[in-house]
């Protein structure tokens, strides 16, 4: 552990983690969880607001956990659903899929989990046994099928308002004090660490870094575009500054993601692609980027477009991008073709949650994968809509909301 990094807290017992908290306020103890009540932030209708209300959990079945949220991100992604760009399966729709936690109880006959394990909740479940994760690539587990309608595997629901049922955001709902998780969907991670910080490698810091590590392939020397340099975009600048890139030029209009992108990796910084494109063709002797990542908040057919006449010969354009994600794309099927030019769709940076994310978390122990930096704001569970407006407003990399 490293000296004033930050990065790491004192050990705590699993006693002293769960019943105690920064405000002195004593948390839920174990024995009063069964059928227990809980605060989480709702989704009645779309276009709308989070709303705050009290939901009902159901006793954890086996294979399941109880999870008390430390810290939960607010991403991009959920407010796709608020502003109705991403349709919701149903509603009451409890949000987050980004978070990290303390498990607080286990379903019957769920070996190796026990109250007091912390955990960071992976937005994709891992079952360990289909062709996906069976080879490698557990981002396509296929369990991920449940997930658009926020159930278990058997289409019944965990959660539950004044008697109606509740879906949950990738099965997760990290917007809640508490929340009731398919294990699969949780990994494990060392007490001492930072969970505030540590909460952003299940969703963002995996997306974006693995989108340049894994997505693009990138190789030491290249010329890399990321476009968007938001929660997920300055992270594919730090994964493309581990892979080797020589020249990394962020593009996003938005004054703090430029200085938080140079801050993490970026060589070059500009406000449009037309920026970055003549600067990728000048330091490549006129060929274009070797890689172009596409994270912006909302994709739009032009961004697609400007990446793909970005790159050079047999590159590569990553789609990570996924508000409005039904928008057509098209290019010139010439250059697709005879320019042997890429298109590669990115979920989740291609990576595998069980054990991406614990190498992530040790890149960001020894200080080489920077989080404490990303977090621009804390928030109360209570102010969450002003995160989300702040997010708008250009005032946020990531916005977290504390517990």
């Amino acid at each position: 552990m490293r000296a004033g990094t930050g990065r790491t807290r004192p050990t705590l017992s699993a006693a002293t983690s769960i019943s105690s908290r920064r405000d002195g306020r004593a948390r839920v103890p174990w024995a009063k969880l069964k059928g227990m009540k809980t605060t989480g932030a709702v989704l009645t209708e779309a276009p709308g607001r989070w709303e705050l209300a009290e939901l009902e959990l159901e006793d954890p079945r086996q294979g399941e956990l109880v999870v008390e949220m430390v810290a939960a991100g607010l991403c991009h992604s959920d407010d796709h659903y608020a502003c109705g760009d991403t349709p919701v399966a149903r509603f009451p729709f409890a949000g987050g899929h980004e978070g990290g936690g303390v498990v607080v109880e286990v379903g019957p006959n769920t070996p190796g989990w026990s109250p007091g394990d912390h955990v960071v909740l992976s937005f994709l479940p891992v079952c360990g046994r289909c062709r996906w994760c069976s080879t490698g690539q557990q981002n396509l587990c296929d369990m991920g099928r449940f997930l658009r309608d926020g159930t278990r595997a058997d289409g019944s629901y965990r959660l539950q308002l004044d008697g109606e049922p509740v879906a949950q955001m990738c099965g997760l709902a990290t917007f809640s004090r508490h929340t009731l998780v398919d294990a699969t969907a949780a990994v494990k991670v060392e007490p001492d660490l930072d969970l505030e910080a540590a909460c952003l490698t299940g969703c963002g810091v995996g997306t974006g870094w693995g989108s340049a590590v894994n997505s693009a392939g990138i190789e030491p020397g290249h010329t890399v575009i990321v476009m968007g340099t938001g929660g997920i975009g300055a992270n594919a600048v730090q994964g493309a500054r581990h892979a080797g890139a020589t020249h990394i030029v962020a593009v996003d209009p938005v004054t703090l993601k430029r200085e938080v992108a140079s801050q993490v990796g970026a060589t070059h910084t500009y406000a449009t692609m037309n920026e970055a494109i003549d600067l990728a063709r000048s330091v490549t002797n006129g060929q274009g980027a070797d890689s172009a990542i596409i994270c912006t908040g909302v994709l739009e057919q032009d961004h697609v477009r400007a990446a793909f006449d970005a790159v050079r010969k047999a590159g590569t354009v990553v789609v990570t991008a996924l508000g409005r994600a039904d928008t057509e794309v098209a290019v010139n099927a010439r250059e697709l073709t005879l320019y042997q030019k890429r298109i590669q769709g990115s979920v989740f940076g291609e990576s595998n949650p069980l054990t991406d994310i614990p190498l992530m978390l040790e890149l960001y122990r020894s200080g080489r994968l920077l989080l404490d930096e990303l977090i621009t704001t804390r928030y109360r569970l209570e102010d969450i809509n002003r995160g989300y407006d702040d997010l708008h407003a250009g005032h946020n990399v990531r916005g977290i909301i504390v517990f």
